[in-house]
């Protein structure tokens, strides 16, 4: 999963919806052992660092939006600062 998440609002939601459903889908097939086990959990992972990196843009843009600034200002963050936050 390579490819650079959405820059708006309501298509990051898109994209974060979308996302999610193949998070449960995947996570149900492993589950049910219908598909390769060490394949899927790294499918699940690049899943899930994608979806970090789109809730952390989402964040940006409203922290713009609140202070007056430019959401469309805002960046996706590499995977390696982003997974580095801590909780």
């Amino acid at each position: 999963m390579t490819a650079q998440p959405p820059t708006g609002n309501e298509q990051l939601f898109t994209r974060i919806g979308d996302m999610v459903a193949a998070e449960k889908e995947l996570r149900a097939q492993i589950a049910q052992g219908r598909v390769d086990g060490d394949i899927a959990r790294a499918q699940l992972t690049a899943l899930e660092t994608e979806l970090d990196r789109c809730w952390d843009l989402l964040r940006q843009r409203r922290a713009k939006e609140e202070f007056d600034e430019d959401p469309g200002q805002a960046r996706v963050r590499p995977a390696t600062e982003v997974e580095d936050y801590l909780s």
